[in-house]
């Protein structure tokens, strides 16, 4: 009887694995675009770090326990059990009212930021409420004119957009004036469970967009990417009435976890680009190396992509052992965006299902 309920446990399929992430090619495309307000790899030698409205970076957020592509730095937010969270990161810019600006001068009536984000296996309590916002700061008290929040709803992700503008006064009295503020409609909400268990372990590519509605009118736009999909989107909305004194000229990293967290436990982010075109996922070379969340596993193989859906695999790797982390593409790839998959077996040589199609590079 043990040698079949043994043989039984060997033949059921294992978990469909993720790829981690893909290693970045070593230069980047964001420093050289005039069309990037910032941008932080998050390693430490890293000179954007002294750029945030913080009189300096604080060093105990800074990390290489994990990093995008294994290697270098990332922004370690800790989370004490009941506690709301730390590390977050403030970068202004534009016409900013309060700060040091990092670009000044510009007012940007549209804006798009990109990071990635990572929850380690284990991870509890689900979504975690805050991780991003862009906002029009409209004194230097911090009245807000406009926000556009990236907040958890539930499991996935969501935008919650909101307006602190009635014709064309600011009426917001301070930062966060839940009293003052009207809020647009965060639904529907987005579909990959960013904080659920499958997708736990590895990098997830978030990105969103805002753009403000022309003043007097109600075409303001809103869009969140996750994972290189648009996941969630918000149009004809009224962000700022008829007020223009300021337009958009923060954005927020955020860590802020509404009613604190079940345990202490870490997730980390990586790679954050604020711009004012769409920015996309991480520049990867022609030979890319794409990395396994497969722990355990008596072999992998991975397929990749040139469309989100798989119609145009451009690569099969052969079975890799379970034993390495990691696998370098050949031969190499032509100039494009790519999404990989993955699959595993286990020791009685049953496969798993294949993963969605995730991880998303770009070839330049």
């Amino acid at each position: 009887m043990i040698h079949l309920l043994l043989f039984a446990l060997l033949q059921d399929k294992p978990p469909a694995p993720r790829i981690e992430s893909v290693v970045p090619a070593a230069k980047q495309p964001h420093a050289g675009d005039p069309a990037v307000i910032f941008y932080d790899s998050f390693d430490a030698h890293d000179p954007a770090a002294w750029k945030y409205m913080e009189p300096g970076p604080d060093k105990a957020t800074l990390t290489e326990k994990e990093a995008l592509g294994g290697k270098g730095g990332s922004l370690e937010l800790f989370y004490a059990k009941g506690k709301q969270g730390e590390g977050g990161r403030k970068i202004v810019f534009g016409d900013s009212p309060t700060g040091r600006p990092v670009r000044r001068g510009d007012r940007f009536e549209t804006v798009y930021w990109r990071h990635y984000v990572k929850h380690p296996r284990g991870w509890q309590g689900g979504g975690c409420d805050k991780m991003s916002r862009a906002t029009i700061m409209a004194s230097g008290n911090w009245q807000q004119g406009a926000i556009l929040h990236v907040w958890s709803a539930g499991l996935p992700l969501t935008l919650d957009p909101a307006t602190g503008v009635k014709g064309a006064q600011v009426v917001t009295t301070r930062y966060n004036d839940f009293p003052n503020l009207r809020w647009l409609g965060n639904a529907p909400k987005g579909s990959l469970p960013v904080h659920g268990p499958e997708e736990l372990g590895r990098w997830i590519c978030v990105e969103a967009m805002m753009k403000l509605n022309a003043p007097g009118k109600k075409d303001g736009e809103a869009r969140l990417w996750v994972d290189g999909r648009l996941d969630a989107e918000r149009t004809g909305m009224d962000f700022r009435g008829s007020y223009t004194q300021h337009a958009i000229n923060a954005v927020f990293l955020e860590a802020y976890w509404n009613n604190g967290s079940p345990v202490d436990q870490s997730r980390w982010y990586d790679d954050f680009v604020v711009s004012t075109r769409p920015i996309g996922p991480v520049t990867a070379d022609a030979n890319a190396t794409l990395l396994c969340a497969a722990g355990g596993s008596a072999g992998w193989e991975v397929e990749v992509a040139a469309d989100p859906d798989g119609q145009k695999v451009a690569w099969r790797s052969p079975t890799i052992a379970g034993t390495e982390k990691g696998v370098r593409v050949e031969p190499v790839l032509a100039k494009g965006a790519y999404f990989g998959r993955i699959r595993q077996k286990n020791a009685a040589g049953t496969w798993s299902d294949w993963s969605p199609w995730h991880q998303p590079f770009v070839v330049p």
